[in-house]
């Protein structure tokens, strides 16, 4: 009976110890050679209009690659396409591109190889009136909405010189020639990927070598209203065959994202099936500073999917799609009911998203949650072995000093 009990104890700290292994174990190994271009293949005569620029981002596999073209024609889009060859390159008709005369003046070649595309559109920024101080723009009355920034319309910098090779980084910046952004502009920063990790910035998200990350930020614009507030709406454009829909999922670790259990995730499945194609993966949460800290992070929410009849106006959208699309749209406000802090307050705010191929990256346990798993398991269980111990030696102590007569 004593042997049955050691062999139980023994498999329960094998299974506890071994899932904990496991927990810290289950890193993501896989990498991708990244490269960074700037307009592919453009040569004179052909020039773009100024501030308008293409930057295309290759992420080489073992037998595929992954292609993110980021471009700032009408409003700002990431494409994504991902092909089962590791010679598909990117190739563009820069006059048609230019004068936006033809769809399909941007191929992935060989086109054959094509396995997946995507674009994520940045459409409007939404400004808000919130007298009644709700953080919900549902909520709030139509007379109290402002004419939304029409990102198409922006006037944006440089791509030339906020490419940065070596941290696989674009840095996009823009404006309206109007009073608000006079001091102000709104930014976009994208960053590829060569393998798993995470940034220090908070919200710290979980990237792997199939993703790739935007964070976007008002910063200096100035409000219309005393209590605006802001929102973002953004849309996603695909091939029809692959319908979208949000999941929330919940966790019990916030070591990455203090006091933000949630993440939410806008996936793309094929019709009838429960396969995740691709994904756009945020927090609820944004930040009121640039280098926030906990006391600068307030809460955001996403609106209802909806579908949504015609593409964006996006030259980059216009250029790879051709037709027999589905377009998607969301919106992202700021703010929680009854916060005191109003746009005003800061004039900044900051959301980041991921945009990748595949199911979205899961956050695994924390070394910290790990390590209270392992104590609170391991507390209870050794408080069992230590009394099991001390009752079995007590037993043999006894019974060697009873007298046993010689049979």
């Amino acid at each position: 009976m004593s042997s049955f009990k050691a062999n139980c104890i023994f498999s329960v700290l094998f299974v506890v110890f071994g899932a904990a292994l496991g927990f810290l174990g289950n890193g993501d190994t896989f990498r991708r050679k990244v490269s960074v271009e700037l307009n592919p293949g453009l040569t004179p005569p052909s020039v773009l209009p100024p501030g308008v620029g293409l930057v295309h981002v290759r992420g080489l596999g073992l037998n595929d690659t992954l292609h993110f073209l980021l471009c700032n024609s009408g409003a700002p889009a990431l494409l994504m396409v991902h092909t089962n060859s590791t010679e598909s390159a990117v190739q563009v008709e820069w006059p048609a591109f230019i004068n936006h005369s033809s769809s399909g003046s941007l191929k992935v070649e060989p086109q054959s190889s094509v396995q997946y595309s995507s674009a994520l559109v940045f459409t409007r920024v939404w400004e808000y009136d919130d007298v009644n101080n709700t953080a919900d723009p549902q909520q709030a009355a139509e007379s109290s909405f402002y004419p939304p920034y029409e990102l198409q319309n922006f006037t944006w910098s440089d791509l030339t010189v906020s490419v940065n090779q070596s941290d696989h980084t674009v840095k996009l910046c823009g404006g309206e020639k109007t009073e608000s952004f006079l001091n102000g502009s709104l930014c976009l920063q994208f960053s590829a990927f060569e393998s798993e990790g995470r940034e220090k910035a908070w919200p710290s998200l979980h990237h792997n070598a199939n993703s790739s990350q935007l964070r976007v930020w008002l910063d200096g614009v100035t409000p219309r209203g005393n209590d605006s507030r802001f929102a973002l709406e953004f849309q996603s454009v695909g091939e029809s065959g692959f319908e979208g829909r949000v999941d929330i999922r919940s966790s019990i670790d916030d070591e990455y994202t203090p006091s933000i259990f949630k993440v939410s995730q806008w996936v793309a499945s094929p019709v009838n099936s429960s396969g995740v194609w691709g994904y756009n993966q945020w927090k609820p949460v944004a930040y009121r500073k640039p280098e926030p800290v906990f006391e600068d992070a307030t809460p955001c929410k996403h609106s209802q999917l909806v579908s949504v009849n015609r593409i964006p106006r996006s030259g980059l959208v216009q250029a790879y799609f051709t037709d027999d699309l589905q377009t998607y749209g969301l919106n992202i406000s700021f703010g929680i009911a009854k916060d005191p802090v109003f746009y005003s307050d800061t004039k900044y705010v900051s959301w980041t998203v991921l945009v990748g191929l595949g199911e979205p990256p899961a956050d695994s346990f924390s070394t910290l949650i790990i390590v209270i798993i392992a104590v609170g398991l391991g507390t209870p269980l050794a408080i069992i072995i230590l009394g099991g111990l001390f009752v079995w030696i007590r037993k043999r102590m006894s019974h060697s000093s009873v007298y046993e007569p010689i049979n």
